[in-house]
């Protein structure tokens, strides 16, 4: 996976460091989508980006932890960057219903489209308590998982876009349908994942209605 490196040099680097973050970031996404969290040495990234030695990898990141943070830190921003680019000009940010639909279809559509990207969730995800990770990684995660759909559902409900029911209950029942999503994907790769996109969007869509007067 590529890694924007402008993000890097919002840190206020150097061009030169910038691009070994980035180079660094890249092979630890392609390595965890490989071999898993666990395995996920500092010597596999070595090896994996042609670094001489594992200190280079420590001296820009100083341990494991910071470096997950800085991982989990582009794979989201790597999806915020898809959903922008899929709606822009297409919808307006105060169009609830608009913004929950394309939350979805982006969602199931990037499952297809950054499958490392997909895979270092999961992993990021199943190790959220690992001693020696990012300690703030499973609130991190629940919150891009459910927390900013809730958000999203609470605040349509108060505007009137949505009707009634429980947003918490809906924001896990939305997680868990593109979760399902993912799992038949990997079970059926040549899965339709635009139709079953469509599909989730347009049940949620009914599920989220206000009533008919």
């Amino acid at each position: 996976m590529q890694v924007n490196t402008d993000t890097q040099a919002e840190l206020g680097l150097s061009v030169t460091e910038a691009a070994r973050r980035a180079q660094i970031i890249g092979a630890t996404i392609a390595t965890m989508a490989q071999v898993g969290y666990r395995k996920t040495t500092f010597a596999r990234i070595k090896e994996r980006a042609g670094l001489s030695s594992t200190r280079i990898i420590s001296y820009h990141f100083t341990s494991k932890a910071g470096l997950m943070q800085a991982v989990l830190s582009t794979v989201i921003e790597t999806k915020s960057r898809f959903l922008a680019e899929r709606t822009e000009g297409r919808i307006d940010a105060a169009d609830r219903r608009g913004n929950l639909r394309a939350h979805i279809e982006t969602s199931v559509a990037f499952l297809r489209d950054y499958p490392e990207c997909v895979r270092v969730l999961t992993e990021m995800t199943a190790n959220a308590e690992d001693e020696d990770g990012w300690g703030m990684a499973g609130p991190v995660l629940n919150d891009l998982r459910v927390g900013s759909v809730y958000r999203q559902l609470k605040q349509g409900q108060a505007e009137g876009a949505f009707g009634d029911f429980a947003p918490d209950v809906m924001a896990m029942s939305i997680a868990q349908a593109i979760d399902g999503v993912a799992a038949q994907l990997k079970a059926d790769p040549s899965l339709d994942i635009d139709r079953y996109g469509r599909e989730v969007a347009d049940l949620f869509e009914k599920a989220t209605a206000p009533a008919a007067r």
